[in-house]
C-alpha cells in the first residue's frame, strides 16, 4: 500500500518547498510532488527538485565510509570501504593529534547551505567544534553582505511576504532570476500582471526573467548603487518622495539628500550603461506607482561596494514610503523573522570547557585558499568539509585546491557523492538526504517554519549530520549532557525563544501541521514589517547611512584599474545556473552542458574570431577557464555570462570558473566579490578544451 509523506526541500533557495512523496510498502519514493496546500509551493516544484528522487537512488550515491589509498585530487583515485567504528577512531585520533601538537585552532570546519536545514547544518556540530575549540568558520561567501546591509540600514533581516505582490502595480526584479532562482514567487507576479502591474527588471544579464519581463534593463556589473542614488536624486530634485514617511521613520536624510544631488542622471548613465532617459523613467514611475514591489537578490552585493547598493536599494522604498501600502516594499531576505534560541541550539558556552577555554579564532570562509596556504600562527593542519564543496564553489579556486592537496593537511568530507572537494579528503563519511533525516527549516523568502521527519529510509550506511557529530564527540569524551540531546530536544530548545514571531509554536504542533505561519501578524491580516517605522537600529529609524553610499567602479570593472582593462577587457557574471543548485546537481551530465558555455555579445565575438559553438579560453591572471561559446544578441557588450557551478573534475582540464574569480572581500559583510571580475576570452586549442 502506497503511503503519502511529507517532507521539505532543503535546498538553498528561498522558497523552502514543502513537499509531498509517495512511498510504498518496501520504503521506496515513487512521486516527488509540491504540496497544494502551502501557501507558497501551492503544488508545483521547480525542475531540480522534481527529479531529486534521481539524486536520492542514483548509483553513485556513497553508502559507506572510504578511506583515501593513493594521492589527493585524482578523480580515479582508489578508495577503501571502512567501519564506521574505524572512520570514527581515526578523525577522533587525528583531532586529537593535531589539537596537541599544533592546537585546536589548526582544526577548521568547513561548511554552508548544502542544506537549508536548521538541525543538519548548525547544532550538534556547532556544539562539537565549540567544545573542541576548533577556529569557527566566518560563513560569508553567499549573504553576509546583503544581511549586513539590511542590519544596519533596517536593523532587521526583514521584507515583504511573497502573497503580498500580487497587490503590486509595479514590480522590480533587481539582480533576481525570479524563473531561475525563486520560481514559487512568479504566480504572485502573474497575478499582479494580470491585474495590470507593470514588470521590470534590473540586470546585466538577459536571462529568462528578464525575456519574460515588459521591460529589462541591462545596467552595467556592480553599477547598483551609482543607479539607486541616481534614482533617489530624479525622485528628491521632482518633489516625488514621501516626507511625511521620512520626516517621522529615518535618520541622516540630510546627508542622504545631499550626497545623491551629485547623482545626475547623466553621469549615473556613464557608470550605469543605461540612458538618463532610462534613468529617469525608472525613477518616475516607481515613485509615482503606489504600491511598488522590489524583489532584491544577492547578485548585487558580489561586488566591491556591493553592501552600500544593497543600502541604497532599500532605501528606495523608504523615501517614497512605499512601505506603508499593501504590496508596496522589498523583498531581499525574510530570514529575521525565525529568530531561534541559537545559543540553545548551538552552546557557544561550550568553548570555555575546550582547551582554549574562550573564544577561538575567527576565519573567513571567502579566503579559504589563503588560509591553507598561508595562514602559520597555527596553520590549519585538519578541515572538516560539510554541507559545502569548497573546491568547486569557493573563488580562487586554484588557491583552494593547491591547499586541499598539502600532504600534511588531514580533510574528512561529509558528502552523497563524490564531490570535487572529496577528492582531496583522507576520509569521506556517507550522508543522508533531506528526505532520510528531522529537521526543521526557516525560510529566507517567506514566513512558514516547516519541520519534516525521515520520509525515506537512508540507504547503505549513510548517517545525519547530527548523528555523525554526536558519535565523535562521544570518540573525543565529551561527556557534557547536550551530546546525548535528540533531534527533537534541540528543536524545542530552538522554539525556546523570547521572540514573539515563534510564539504558539511547538514541535507539537508542526508535527501536527508539518507548516506553521510565523506569528508576524494577525490571521487573514498582511505583514506589512515597517508600515508604521519599525524599525530594529539603535536609533529606531530605518538609517540612510550617507556616509557609506558614495559610489566608486571596482578595481575590476570598465571603470576600475586601467592596466587590468586593458589586460582582461571583459566583465565576467558567474550567476546561478537555472537547473542546478550551486554545485549540488554537478553529478548530472545536462549541467556539465549547461554550465559549460559562455554566454558573449556578438561584436565582442567577432572582435575576437569567436563564432557560435567555438571552444573557447577564459583566462585573468588567477587562473583559466575552457567551454563553448554561445554568442547572444542578448548578452551584453562588454560582459560574458557563464552559469555556474559545475564539479570542476567533469570540465575540461579539471577547472571550474571559479578559477577566475577573486577572493577579495566587500565593503561590509565580509563577502566574496564574486561579479567583480575582467578576463579575457580567446579561442582554445584543440588539446586545451579537452
Amino acid at each position: 500500500m502506497t503511503t503519502v509523506r511529507h517532507s521539505v526541500c532543503a535546498l538553498d533557495c528561498p522558497d523552502t518547498c514543502s513537499l509531498l512523496i509517495n512511498v510504498d510498502e518496501a520504503g521506496q519514493g515513487s512521486k516527488l510532488r509540491g504540496n497544494p496546500d502551502h501557501p507558497v509551493t501551492r503544488g508545483f516544484l521547480c525542475g531540480k527538485v522534481a527529479r531529486y528522487l534521481e539524486r536520492e537512488y542514483h548509483p553513485d550515491r556513497l553508502l559507506y565510509p572510504l578511506r583515501r589509498r593513493g594521492p589527493k585530487g585524482e578523480a580515479q583515485a582508489e578508495w577503501e570501504r571502512i567501519g564506521w567504528n574505524e572512520a570514527l577512531d581515526t578523525i577522533a585520533a587525528k583531532l586529537k593529534q593535531t589539537s596537541d601538537e599544533f592546537g585546536p585552532e589548526a582544526i577548521l570546519p568547513y561548511s554552508y547551505a548544502g542544506t537549508m536545514g536548521t538541525l543538519q547544518g548548525s547544532s550538534m556540530d556547532r556544539r562539537f567544534f565549540h567544545r573542541l575549540g576548533a577556529s569557527r568558520l566566518d560563513r560569508t561567501i553567499c549573504s553576509s553582505t546583503g544581511g549586513a546591509a539590511l542590519m544596519l540600514s533596517q536593523g532587521a533581516k526583514l521584507g515583504m511576504e511573497p502573497e503580498q505582490f500580487v497587490h503590486a502595480k509595479l514590480i522590480i526584479a533587481w539582480g533576481a532570476n525570479v524563473l531561475g532562482t525563486n520560481v514559487h514567487l512568479w504566480p504572485f507576479i502573474v497575478e499582479a500582471r494580470r491585474r495590470g502591474a507593470k514588470f521590470w527588471v534590473i540586470d546585466p544579464v538577459k536571462n529568462r526573467t528578464g525575456r519574460a519581463a515588459d521591460r529589462h534593463f541591462a545596467v552595467n556589473p556592480g553599477s547598483d548603487l551609482a543607479l539607486a542614488l541616481g534614482l533617489a536624486h530624479i525622485i528628491l530634485k521632482n518633489g516625488w518622495e514621501d516626507r511625511r514617511y521620512i520626516d517621522a521613520h529615518t535618520a541622516g536624510f540630510a546627508d542622504y539628500e545631499k550626497l545623491s544631488a551629485d547623482y545626475t542622471p547623466d553621469r549615473v548613465a556613464e557608470w550605469t550603461g543605461l540612458c538618463a532617459c532610462e534613468i529617469e523613467e525608472i525613477a518616475r514611475v516607481y515613485a509615482q506607482t503606489k504600491p511598488a514591489a522590489i524583489r532584491l537578490n544577492y547578485g548585487v552585493q558580489r561586488s566591491e561596494r556591493g553592501g552600500a547598493a544593497v543600502r541604497a536599494v532599500a532605501a528606495l522604498p523608504v523615501l517614497t514610503g512605499q512601505w506603508r501600502h499593501e504590496g508596496g516594499g522589498l523583498q531581499l531576505s525574510t530570514s529575521g523573522g525565525f529568530q531561534f534560541n541559537r545559543a540553545g541550539l548551538e552552546q557557544p558556552d561550550l568553548q570555555k570547557l575546550s582547551p582554549l577555554g574562550r573564544e577561538a579564532r575567527l576565519i573567513n570562509m571567502t579566503e579559504l585558499g589563503a588560509e591553507l596556504l598561508e595562514r602559520t600562527a597555527p596553520p590549519v593542519k585538519a578541515l572538516v568539509v560539510y554541507n559545502s564543496n569548497p573546491a568547486a564553489i569557493a573563488p580562487n579556486s586554484a588557491r583552494v585546491v593547491a591547499g586541499l592537496k598539502r600532504r600534511d593537511l588531514f580533510t574528512v568530507v561529509l558528502e552523497q557523492f563524490l564531490t570535487d572537494t572529496a577528492d582531496y579528503a583522507d576520509i569521506v563519511l556517507p550522508v543522508t538526504t533531506f528526505l532520510e533525516h528531522t529537521d526543521l527549516y526557516l525560510a529566507y523568502g517567506h514566513y512558514y517554519l516547516q519541520m519534516a521527519r525521515p520520509a525515506l529510509p537512508a540507504p547503505g550506511e549513510a548517517k545525519s549530520n547530527v548523528e555523525i557529530f554526536r558519535l565523535l564527540a562521544k570518540r573525543m569524551g565529551f561527556r557534557e549532557p547536550c551530546f546525548d540531546d535528540s533531534e527533537d530536544d534541540m528543536i524545542r530548545q530552538a522554539l525556546a525563544s523570547e521572540s514573539p514571531f515563534l510564539e504558539g509554536i511547538t514541535l507539537e504542533r508542526l508535527e501536527r501541521e508539518h507548516s506553521v505561519r510565523l506569528s508576524i501578524s494577525q490571521q487573514g491580516v498582511p505583514f506589512l514589517p515597517f508600515a508604521d517605522g519599525g524599525f530594529a537600529t539603535p536609533v529606531g529609524k530605518f538609517e540612510f547611512g550617507a556616509e557609506a553610499l558614495k559610489y566608486a567602479p571596482a578595481a575590476e570593472s570598465r571603470f576600475g584599474s586601467a592596466e587590468l582593462k586593458l589586460r582582461f577587457p571583459l566583465e565576467l557574471i558567474s550567476s546561478k545556473n537555472d537547473d542546478s543548485m550551486n554545485s549540488t546537481f554537478g553529478h548530472r551530465a545536462e549541467v556539465d552542458a549547461q554550465t559549460g558555455v559562455a554566454e558573449i555579445n556578438p561584436v565582442d565575438a567577432a572582435a575576437r574570431g569567436i563564432m557560435d559553438g567555438d571552444a573557447i579560453r577564459l583566462r585573468n591572471d588567477r587562473g583559466q577557464y575552457f567551454c563553448r561559446a554561445r554568442v547572444a544578441v542578448h548578452a551584453k557588450p562588454g560582459v560574458v555570462r557563464v552559469p555556474s557551478t559545475r564539479w570542476a573534475k567533469t570540465a575540461p582540464g579539471g577547472l571550474g570558473v571559479n578559477q577566475l574569480t577573486s577572493s577579495r572581500l566587500t565593503d561590509i559583510g565580509g563577502g566574496a566579490t564574486f561579479y567583480s571580475c575582467l578576463v579575457e576570452a580567446e579561442l582554445a586549442q584543440p588539446t586545451e578544451s579537452r
